[in-house]
């Protein structure tokens, strides 16, 4: 894929800044001045977004759209290098806008304040060359995708997750999609995000400068581009994989007979119910216990067992007192452990986990079984604000 040249000539300034660049045989004056009339659109300004978004800036890439509706929270920051420790409490699109107008004021930056869906991604897609994809979760991965193959888009894939991260270019002619490598999204819950599993902070900027390689490639039409291959990057062993990847003739979104032609319901295919947001006043389900109810049992002695189903590093961070932590992994088989126990609150981070753990205990027999909402995060929110938070 290459855009069409710009008109534009390139101003002394910018020869000085793109030097490097254009004496390379590979982009020189032409190559440059095809980034200084592409677009490209970084979906989320975290962990991913912020290397693809800094480095494309400085490449000049004439426009780069970022697609974000969150703030800057202490947790972002050991691995968003976009926004730093001022930042927190800001809308992201803030904070990553005036990063990049520090690093290249002579590009223009859209953002893009909204929670992407099947309702707006075409229209937002549709003026942008090159489309990168910094999500985090399932629903978005498989909207995305489908976009970009509706639209004729290229998709610079990527995604992380503790020590591993990987890379791709979807959506590309002739070449496969996302789902032609994964067709159905895994069973809710099965894959864990980086917000439980953990994600090591340097990970990101491997991948994502990976992703934005692959955007300036792709637009200034040079070298192999990810398309039909499928890069994994093991960061504990500093070892990358290749595996090459076919277009699936019988692929429901890009193959020879499509079924998917306009986008659907993201959180519905990958089995998401939509949460209902908390409340005061709101009863908790049969199976739920809140933290103003154990609060007010453990100050009138009226203790129940406390189950901690967090991951043993988790709980080094902050527990709740008199708590017993049995890894939700480990749960079935140490269920000998809670013989005899009647009534137990299991809790996790913010309720997922503990939620498995529950239906699981249930099954078992353990039929009074709670869990706790909102898990030891709502706990540090409502009951003891001096616990940490990660």
């Amino acid at each position: 894929m290459t855009t069409a040249t710009t008109d534009r000539a390139l101003t002394n300034e910018e020869v000085a800044r793109y030097s490097r660049h254009l004496i390379m045989p590979e982009v020189g004056m032409d190559g440059q001045l095809k980034l200084k009339a592409a677009s490209v659109l970084c979906i989320g300004a975290g962990g991913l977004g912020s290397p693809v978004a800094m480095y494309l800036a400085a490449a000049g890439v004439g426009r780069i759209g970022i697609v974000d509706f969150d703030v800057v929270d202490y947790s972002n920051l050991q691995r968003q290098i976009i926004h730093g420790t001022p930042d927190v409490g800001r809308p992201k699109l803030e904070s990553a806008r005036d990063s990049l107008a520090a690093i290249n004021p002579e590009v223009d930056i859209e953002t893009h304040d909204l929670a992407l869906s099947s309702a707006n991604a075409l229209d937002v897609f549709h003026e942008y060359d090159v489309i990168v994809d910094g999500t985090d979760n399932f629903p978005t991965r498989y909207l995305v995708n489908d976009a970009c193959v509706l639209l004729g888009k290229p998709n610079c894939y990527g995604s992380i997750f503790r020590f591993e991260g990987q890379a791709s270019v979807f959506g590309a002619p002739g070449g496969p999609c996302y789902r032609c490598l994964y067709p159905e999204p895994p069973p809710p819950g099965l894959v864990p995000s980086c917000a439980e599993g953990g994600v090591l902070g340097i990970l990101p900027g491997v991948v994502g400068t990976i992703q934005a390689t692959e955007a300036v490639k792709l637009i200034i039409g040079a070298g192999e581009p990810l398309i039909g291959r499928f890069l994994i990057y093991d960061a504990l062993r500093m070892r990358f994989r290749e595996l090459k990847l076919r277009k699936d003739p019988e692929c429901p979104v890009c193959g020879d007979n499509r079924t998917v032609t306009e986008l659907i319901d993201y959180d519905q295919f990958c089995g998401v119910a939509p949460a209902a947001a908390p409340t005061a006043d709101a009863p908790p389900p049969s199976d739920d216990a809140t933290v103003e109810q154990l609060k007010a049992r453990l100050d009138s002695r009226d203790e129940p067992f406390i189950l901690d189903v967090r991951e043993p590093q988790e709980y080094q961070i902050c527990n709740i007192p008199g708590s017993t932590l049995i890894p939700l992994g480990e749960l079935p088989s140490r269920l000998h452990e809670l013989e005899g126990r009647g009534e137990m609150i299991v809790h996790c981070k913010s309720g997922a986990r503990s939620a498995k753990a529950v239906k699981l205990l249930r099954e078992a027999g353990f039929g009074q079984a709670k869990n706790l909402r909102g898990g030891i995060l709502r706990w540090i929110d409502v009951v003891d604000p001096t616990l940490p938070k990660y």
